[in-house]
């Protein structure tokens, strides 16, 4: 043995879950632009299915989106779909909002599209004057959630946070190894 510890598998699974991809100043702008336009569609329809927030169309409230799942979208239990939908939308829509969890937040968000498309808005073509509307939307949105999954959060989140404060820990960890492997030499 030489002494340093392989590194754990948890630390690299956190790298990779909190890890940000950054261009410059101006990509991570557009990627909390982007994160904050995202955060507030996703807050505002996670809102409306759980606590009846914001007029407009669609289910409001947990008892009508349980319905509309279950008769509309035919998916059941509704009431489970419904919590399912309005926990994602809503504790997604935050969680992009604060650029933590951003991946993780991301591929559910845009799982939760792609269940929208497919059995809600999927048989009406991408744009439909009647009800349901068409899928422009839920495909526009899912394609941003993917983006924001596959590219992290950027510069602004408190997922950078957490990456510097990783890799900072990881130099440590590697200064502590190079010093232990000099002194015994």
């Amino acid at each position: 043995m030489n002494g340093t510890a392989p590194p754990r598998r948890s630390k690299e699974w956190l790298r990779i879950l909190f890890g940000t991809t950054s261009a410059g100043l101006a990509v991570d702008v557009a990627l909390a632009v982007v994160r904050i336009a995202l955060a507030w569609i996703f807050i505002y329809y996670g809102a409306a299915k759980l606590f009846g927030s914001f007029p407009g169309a669609g289910p409001h409230g947990l008892h009508q989106t349980s319905l509309y799942m279950a008769h509309s979208a035919h998916l059941r239990p509704g009431a489970f779909f419904a919590v399912a939908a309005g926990v994602i939308e809503f504790g997604g829509g935050i969680a992009v909002a604060l650029g933590l969890f951003t991946r993780l937040a991301g591929v559910a968000l845009f799982v939760d599209m792609v269940m929208a498309m497919i059995t809600v808005t999927w048989a009406t073509g991408i744009n439909s004057a009647n009800a349901p509307p068409g899928y422009q939307l839920n495909l526009a949105l899912a394609v941003m959630a993917l983006a924001v999954a596959l590219i992290g959060a950027g510069r602004f989140s408190a997922d950078d946070l957490v990456a510097r404060r990783l890799d900072r820990g990881r130099k440590a960890d590697s200064v502590k190894g190079v010093l232990a492997h000099t002194t015994r030499a």
